[in-house]
């Protein structure tokens, strides 16, 4: 589920969105072995991310992306629930200053980031962060090669 207004220029539709999503979830599914049951992509602006980032991780100003992994509740089938409140803005503002990136692509790379939380990994170490940033740069060529992002 995608919530949210995508702001002009980011250069990608809803739909696509949603099939990049579904893709990194999947992606992650495998890597946690667990399967994703419902992940909602709330897209939001910087002034939501920081209320999000500051309510989620007790942490002041926006980010990128927060995620937020709920447990099933009762009679539900186990399995990851969460939301993911990816900063279009912010996204706008970051491509530029990466060589032969587009808005699309940071987006995107906010989104698999967000559900590579949600598969339980971490980056809160230089050795952490490296893998995740590897796994997600995969799963962003791959969702380039099939949407056309």
């Amino acid at each position: 589920m995608i919530e949210g207004r995508l702001p002009r220029g980011i250069g990608v539709e809803r739909a696509a969105l949603r099939r990049a999503a579904a893709h990194f979830a999947a992606k992650a599914e495998a890597r946690a072995r667990v399967p994703f049951r419902e992940v909602a992509v709330v897209l939001q602006d910087d002034a939501f991310s920081a209320v999000t980032h500051a309510a989620i991780n007790g942490a002041d100003g926006p980010t990128d992306v927060t995620t937020q992994r709920y447990d099933a509740m009762p009679g539900e089938v186990d399995g990851v629930y969460g939301e993911l409140y990816v900063n279009a803005e912010r996204a706008l503002a970051a491509a530029p200053r990466r060589r032969g990136w587009s808005a699309a692509k940071e987006l995107l790379l906010y989104v698999a980031h967000g559900m590579d939380h949600l598969s339980g990994a971490d980056d809160h170490t230089p050795r952490g962060y490296a893998a995740m940033r590897r796994r997600e740069l995969a799963w962003l060529r791959a969702a380039a090669a099939l949407f056309m992002v």
